[in-house]
């Protein structure tokens, strides 16, 4: 019968009832199956008390003849009492027993036949792991094949597609091959194919065109006749029964039966199903044992059985001999079986056979040993050990199969490994089988934990909960998923390893590269390699197969064949990023020689664009989708005013447009087509950039809820088997409820539920569960804070921010589906209590983020966005950068900062050639003044007072003495940082003109080692700090003063002749500096950001030639080349000659021209009073000049030969004085 429900109740007026128990079922009555009401729950709840009746509707219904209810529990101060009622309908059953070499053919009539639907219905049970279900045939090799391989089903499906390299193959079921009934149901619709196995079904599209309808109009069941047995499928046919074999409704066991010509039978074939059952038994536990009388007093041991399991280790058998003579264990080590054999006085003896043993699957073993021979044999391959017994042996009193006994004294009872879990069955001692129903009955042997009349071994990989290709490994009482190369992690490898966008790779601080991103995060779609170029925004390059240059031009008439192009990522995940931003673009170059977009009499377009969805367009770059213009018809500036486009003035010369095509919904472009070439001499070439989007609609939106009673609602949130919530929070609030969704019993919730404290909690049917997050700070700090929570079918675990990961691990056995039905509430609950106050940012659920202001923007007490990034992602901002609010994110101003990019971590960087220098001012004043110094001087005195300053530079050089930084004032006060004639680092201050300067010697090492150093000085008032190379630290004591007047300007490199410094620094002055510095900042002034970048508020001047290098650090490494990417200052803006400010080099004529007449005022007034000064400055640079090379090509020849220099420098120039 076909039993539908059950109904259990207690003992009539008693205090008998069962609180749970097993429910089995079998046909025969020897081999029994439990039902389970669920993939992972076994048994069922029973009674509370002896009279209420608890029934269960069983999904899916069974049949069966026999029905066990097997108790578990029951009432403590009562005994077992169960009143039963069944509930089912009659069954009627047609079955037929092939025997491995038989088959039915059955052919059917081609006008009933339905040309685009096939429906194949059975049941079938078999012991045996291999065979042919069913088969059939069509043209060029088009075929249908069921097979069962190991236990499991193949559908193999063939379309006869040459393009095809091999059939597609469905794989569904495990341990099939258990002797009990598998229903199969297989349905085709032309390329559609729903295949079901039991509860499961896969559901599958054909890559070909072809139907699978279209085959033979005859099908064979239970093999392949001999006949049409071909090469693909040499395998055995099946060995079984069938039963209810239907095809497009025909019942083909009844057209059998009645000898119908329809049907064809091949072989022995019988219409019942009574082969004989074999009876296996379960190993429950690593405590579980089978201990069995041997034929004691034999001079030989024969043992015989089969196992299935999937623990890699365990006990199988182990016997003692006869008076202590020794012993033989053989267990199942690493997926292999082992056979020691241990004799007194001997050393122990090994025999390994087979392999994998331990994948699910039936396998004999037969243990001989006779004379001095042993030997295993494992699934017909042997393996022995000849002249490996000593002496005569005796067959032991006691086998044990599985385990043994606590108080066993055997010695291979001795042995490390746990107990066998799997099956055993077709047992034999000696020459004589083992009958499980005598065990079951006491009449034979001893048992603990083992259950006879059935196999209990289940298969936890099917259905596998292993997601996005993990691979499933299990043992007996668990599984595991391998997530190697899958780009995913956790327990079902279910959670993403990259970020979701270039956005949120910027806000982890990473520069421009390529990243894999997975704009889905857990979902079905995979990781995509794009390159993110970290701007002040972050934009996504996706590249494709078609970036060079392509030329169109017809050859004989014929069309031009359309140019594909293939991104590197799929168009789904094109979708899934393009969904995530909030611009693309594409832009696309094309040259037209006497080739048109359109045609001139009525517009027809002879040239268009496929888009995403396979669209054609025919708009380009930037029109609206509806109109056929070019953008240079839109901006009214086309070569020719009669058209639209350039290339349809028909030219017959090459015209270029570059167009950006920008209507994300139709990116990116996969195929360009031009058809006006047919013309001579007609040619179009074109170029398509990448896909470019910036931006993300997701990560920055935020929802702020200023009341408890204020929340969001969404559709139920549907996370069966896996769940994943992730989002940001701030608020100042102790506690408050995230997200919550609740079921009739399940729920799940997040939640603030102390300052320090974050709590998952959910409950799938087996309790509340909680997983909490304790930070040793407090939550409620007003930052950004990142959750993300997971719950799958093995664990939960629960992050926040970087601390430790917290996990609970799932009930074993219990219930693994969450089933919630209401609305899912976002910062709040549906009883509008222990609500949320602050922001929620960024929430997805299984990777698909929720729009919050979206939903905000129509939600009393809820607003959309949420101010205040800087304090959470104000950290980005490096090396004196200010973080400054965006409505979504942040930017850095590098404006006072010596370095720039978007998070102000781009270190500028110059190659000083011989001679040059660059002079920062701190003064702006007139090009006409007083010609009365003390005028002058007490004109910015008070201003430019400090009593502070921190000073940070890097450089690399191999000239000494070198001077790398000087500063001056007005007063003769003065800072220079000198590398003196030994390499050793100098700093100099002079606060006080009328003192001689505090000199300190930082005798570290030579610094003028080719190598890259940095120099930090921090001074507060008479306190100076200076840091070398991030480790060599020191303080100092000035004497000279505290304050450091009238400053007046920041040189690098040379200077000659500065008033009132000290012979070192004159003489490293008139030396100058050759090499590269970088990162130089003396308090808010950045002179080389001044002087390498446009728009600098300064006024820099640079002398002789200084270049822009992409970083001193590179090429640093001990024996490395320097390779300084240099570009000169020169070409950046105009010329800039010796002593031209930069900030008049752009100016226009007339200013030049102004410029240069008051220059020559101030000569012609300054001449007389500066003579005498020229002339002594003219004596010191002379002087200085006889102790150092020559010309300044020759410091930087040197420098260039130690650093092996690839970059040209120009020749400096030099100064001459009157």
């Amino acid at each position: 019968m076909e039993v539908t429900a059950v109904a259990t109740q207690g003992g009539y007026g008693s205090s008998d009832w069962v609180t749970s128990y097993l429910l089995m079922f079998s046909d025969g009555g020897r081999n029994w199956k439990q039902y389970r009401r669920e993939e992972s729950i076994w048994g069922f709840p029973g009674n509370t008390n002896a009279d209420s009746v608890v029934h269960y509707r069983l999904q899916p219904p069974f049949e069966a003849r026999f029905l066990r209810f097997l108790p578990l529990t029951w009432n403590p101060k009562g005994r077992i009492g169960m009143r039963i009622e069944v509930y089912g309908c009659a069954y009627r059953s047609e079955m037929v027993h092939f025997d491995g070499k038989s088959s039915l053919l059955y052919t059917f009539n081609q006008k009933s036949m339905n040309p685009t639907k096939e429906v194949i219905s059975l049941k079938f049970k078999t012991r045996e792991n291999n065979g042919i279900l069913l088969h059939r045939e069509g043209p060029n090799g088009k075929h249908i094949t069921l097979e069962l391989v190991k236990g499991k089903l193949i559908l193999f499906l063939n379309s006869g597609d040459a393009n095809l390299p091999s059939p597609d193959a469905l794989m569904l079921g495990s341990l099939l091959d258990d002797q009990h009934w598998h229903s199969v149901l297989i349905e085709l619709l032309d390329t559609d194919v729903n295949f079901t196995v039991d509860t499961h079904t896969h559901h599958f599209r054909a890559k070909g065109e072809s139907s699978y309808v279209d085959t033979d109009y005859k099908i064979s069941f239970g093999g392949i006749p001999r006949h049409r047995k071909s090469v693909a499928f040499p395998h055995k046919n099946f060995h079984g029964c069938f039963e209810n074999l239907c095809y497009n409704g025909v019942d083909i066991i009844d057209l059998s039966k009645k000898h119908k010509p329809q049907v064809l039978i091949m072989g022995n074939v019988s219409f019942s199903c009574s082969h004989p059952q074999t009876v296996p038994m379960t190993f429950l536990s690593s405590r579980s044992y089978l201990a069995l009388p041997g034929t004691s007093g034999e001079d030989r041991v024969s043992a015989i059985f089969q196992f299935r399991t999937w623990n890699r280790a365990g006990l199988l058998l182990t016997s003692q001999f006869q008076h202590r003579s020794g012993a033989f264990i053989l267990v199942l080590n690493d997926g292999k079986l082992k056979l020691s054999l241990s004799q007194p006085g001997h050393p122990v003896r090994d025999i390994t056979a087979g392999a994998g043993l331990n994948d699910g699957q039936w396998h004999s073993v037969s243990l001989s040993a006779k004379g001095n021979h042993l030997s295993v044999m494992v699934d017909g391959e042997a393996a022995s050990m000849a002249h490996s017994l000593h002496g005569q042996i005796d067959s032991g009193n006691t086998y044990y199969l599985g385990g043994c006994p606590d108080n066993s004294s055997d010695p291979g009872c001795a042995s490390p490994l746990d107990g066998f879990q799997g099956c055993l069955r077709l047992i034999s001692i000696g020459d004589k089988a083992v009958d499980p129903i005598s065990i079951q009955q006491g009449a034979l042997g001893s048992y603990r934990d083992l259950q006879i009349d059935t196999c209990g071994l289940t298969d936890r990989c099917l259905p596998s909960y292993c997601e996005h290709g993990g691979e499933c490994s299990q043992s007996w009482d668990t599984f595991s998923c391998n997530c190697a190369h899958t780009g995913y992690t956790g327990a079902t490898c279910h959670s993403s390893l990259y970020e979701q966008s270039c956005e949120a790779h910027r806000h982890r601080g990473n520069s421009s590269g390529l990243y894999y991103i997975d704009s889905d995060g857990s979902g079905p779609l995979g990781p995509s390699l794009v390159y993110c170029n970290m701007t002040d925004t972050a934009w996504t390059s996706v590249q494709h197969n078609g970036s060079h240059l392509v030329s169109v031009k017809s050859s004989n008439g014929e069309s031009p064949h359309p140019v594909f192009f293939k991104y590197t990522a799929s168009m789904d995940q094109l979708q899934a990023i393009i969904d995530y931003v909030d611009h693309c673009q594409q832009k696309l170059t094309f040259h037209c020689k006497k080739s048109r977009l359109s045609t001139p009499h009525d517009g027809t377009p002879v040239s268009w664009w496929v888009g995403r969805t396979n669209e054609t367009h025919t708009y380009w770059g930037g029109s609206l989708p509806d109109a056929q213009k070019c953008t240079c018809g839109l901006e009214g500036n086309c070569i020719d005013s009669q058209y639209y486009c350039n290339c349809d003035a028909d030219r017959n010369e090459w015209t270029s447009n570059t167009v950006v095509l920008s209507h994300k919904k139709h990116l990116p472009v996969t195929q360009v087509v031009m058809r006006d070439t047919g013309r001579p001499p007609s040619e179009v070439a074109y170029t398509l950039g990448p896909l470019l989007c910036s931006g993300d609609n997701s990560f920055w939106n935020s929802a702020s809820f200023n009341t408890e009673t204020s929340y969001l609602h969404f559709p139920t949130f549907r996370g069966e088997l896996s769940a994943d919530v992730s989002f940001f929070f701030k608020t100042t609030a102790f506690s408050g409820v995230f997200v919550e969704n609740l079921g009739i019993t399940d729920f799940i919730r997040l939640e603030l539920r102390a300052p320090e404290e974050v709590t998952f909690s959910f409950d799938v049917g087996n309790g509340p569960c909680e997983v909490t997050v304790q930070s040793p700070t407090p939550f409620n700090d007003n930052r950004w804070h990142h959750v993300r929570a997971e719950r799958n079918v093995k664990e939960a675990s629960l992050q926040v921010d970087q601390l430790p990961r917290e996990t609970q691990t799932a009930l074993a056995d219990g219930h693994t589906r969450l089933q919630l039905n209401s609305q899912l509430f976002v910062g709040g609950t549906a009883s509008r209590q222990r609500g949320f106050l602050g922001c929620i940012r960024s929430l997805r659920l299984n990777g698909l983020a929720l729009d919050l202001e979206e939903r905000a923007t129509m939600t009393p007490g809820v607003e959309p966005g949420c101010p205040g990034h800087c304090s959470s992602y104000g950290h980005l901002c490096r090396n004196g950068g200010r973080c400054r609010e965006k409505h979504r994110g942040i930017e850095c101003d590098c404006t006072f900062s010596a370095y720039d990019g978007p998070f102000c971590e781009n270190e500028i960087s110059a190659y000083f050639g011989a001679g040059s220098s660059v002079i920062y001012d701190f003064q702006h004043y007139n090009d006409t003044f007083s010609k009365n110094s003390s005028s002058f001087v007490a004109l910015f005195h008070e201003d430019l007072t400090l009593t502070g300053e921190m000073a940070t530079l890097s450089f690399r050089t191999t000239g000494m003495p070198s001077l790398l930084l000087y500063v001056s004032s007005f007063y003769e006060e003065y800072l220079s940082v000198i590398l003196a004639p030994n390499g050793s680092l100098q700093i100099r201050y002079k606060l006080n003109r009328h003192r001689e300067p505090d000199v300190f010697n930082f005798g570290f090492k030579n610094l003028a080692d080719g190598q890259l150093h940095q120099v930090k000085i921090n001074r507060e008032a008479a306190v100076v700090f200076v840091e070398v190379n991030q480790n060599a630290r020191r303080q100092v004591i000035l004497s000279s003063g505290t304050e450091f007047n009238a400053v007046k300007s920041l040189t690098l490199g040379t200077i000659l002749g500065p008033p009132g410094a000290d012979r070192d620094t004159l003489r490293a002055g008139a030396r100058g500096f050759t090499g590269c510095l970088s990162a130089v900042r003396f308090g808010p002034a950045a002179p080389l950001k001044a002087a390498l970048r446009p728009g600098g508020s300064a006024r820099v001047t640079v002398r002789g030639h200084v270049a822009a290098a992409s970083g001193c650090a590179e090429g640093a490494g001990p024996g490395a080349p320097a390779r300084e990417a240099t570009r000169p200052l020169a070409g950046r803006s105009g010329s800039t000659d010796e002593g031209e400010p930069l900030v008049n080099a752009n100016r226009s004529d007339s200013a030049v021209i102004g410029g240069v007449i008051a220059v020559v005022i101030f000569i012609l007034l300054c001449i007389t009073a500066i003579a005498v000064r020229i002339y002594q400055q003219r004596w010191l640079y002379e002087k200085n000049e006889s102790n150092i090379p020559k010309t300044g090509d020759n410091a930087e020849t040197a420098l260039k030969s130690e650093l092996n220099m690839q970059s040209t420098v120009d020749e400096s120039q030099k100064e001459d004085f009157f």
